[in-house]
This record gives structure tokens, C-alpha cells and sequence, in this order.
């Protein structure tokens, strides 16, 4: 039986989740979001929480099991708290700024770079060289946090450009530490 596949998923006060037909739609105070499941997969709404089991011990059974419970717990997270990814911007006159709801990023290009959110994610620029990637779908927030770090990704020597914020970077020596 997979590890993470039989742990019940908890409905936090204000989330409520309706199983129908292939799909778990699950509402709360941030959004509603809808997850589409495999229907080998059996979903039970009890206790206040959700359990998914399978129908058998298939290879693609046992993998689609824990594959599934994670989903639908990322959706209950994200409707309930939301995700954020924090990104940096290092370098000499790097910076970010807001244009509206688009996000404006000056990195070393001879135009400025805009930035436009998908529905349902938001940029927040606290400091000049700091983005927040903002959203209730943690699919979409890590692939527009990964679009941004695709803008200017961190030069392997000096560190310069956009980087995730727990993201650690092993510099290259330079020519002259090389020749000593």
C-alpha cells in the first residue's frame, strides 16, 4: 500500500471538497479549484476529511494512488492557504518593479522585460530585487516562477539574474583562481 497514498486528506474549517464523476471540486475562502482523477481510484468524503484507495495493486494503480491524494491535497492546501514562490533578482542594476498587474523586470537586456500573469496568479514586489509568485494552483505558481527564473537564469560565475530564493548556486572560478 503506498505511504502517502493511504494518509486522509484533512478538510481545514471553510474547505468543503464534492466527489463527482472523475472529478473532486474543492472550495475555500482563497478560490475553488477541480482535480480530474483516474477512476480506478476510489475518493470517500468522511469525517471531515477525504481517502483515496484503489482497485488493485496494478503498477499504474499503485502509482496513479499516491499521485492522486497528493493532488487533491495540494488543491485543499491552495483553496485554503494558497502557495507562494520567492524569487531573487542579484546584479548591478537588476530590479523588478509592478506596471499595473504586470510585472516589469530590468535584467541586463536592452529592453525591459513585461511580464504578464496568467489568471489566477498575482506578483507582489516587496523589495526591488524580491518577487513573489502568488496563487492558489501550485502547478501554475511553480511553472510562472520558472518562467520568470527563464527570463535571465543566474550566470554560473557571478550569480547575476533572476534565481528561486532557496535556490543555492555553486559559482565557477574564474580563469584567474583556475591559474594559480
Amino acid at each position: 500500500m503506498s505511504r502517502i497514498g493511504k494518509q486522509p486528506i484533512p478538510l481545514p474549517k471553510g474547505v468543503t471538497a464534492e466527489v463527482s464523476g472523475g472529478a473532486v471540486k474543492v472550495k475555500g475562502p482563497k478560490g475553488e479549484l477541480t482535480v480530474n482523477y483516474n477512476p480506478q481510484m476510489q475518493i470517500k468524503s468522511e469525517n471531515g476529511s477525504l481517502t483515496v484507495s484503489r482497485s488493485s495493486d496494478s503498477r499504474t494503480d499503485k502509482s496513479l494512488h499516491g499521485l492522486t491524494r497528493t493532488l487533491i491535497a495540494n488543491a485543499v492546501q491552495g483553496v485554503s492557504s494558497g502557495f507562494v514562490k520567492e524569487m531573487l533578482i542579484s546584479g548591478t542594476g537588476y530590479r523588478a518593479q509592478m506596471q499595473g498587474k504586470n510585472l516589469e523586470l530590468s535584467v541586463g537586456y536592452s529592453h525591459r522585460v513585461v511580464v504578464n500573469p496568467p489568471a489566477g496568479v498575482t506578483f507582489e514586489v516587496p523589495e526591488p530585487t524580491r518577487v513573489r509568485v502568488v496563487g492558489i494552483d501550485k502547478q501554475l505558481v511553480g511553472q510562472v516562477a520558472a518562467n520568470l527564473r527563464e527570463v535571465r537564469k543566474p550566470d554560473a560565475y557571478h550569480g547575476k539574474g533572476v534565481r528561486y530564493a532557496d535556490e543555492v548556486l555553486k559559482l565557477k572560478p574564474g580563469k584567474a583562481a583556475g591559474a594559480k
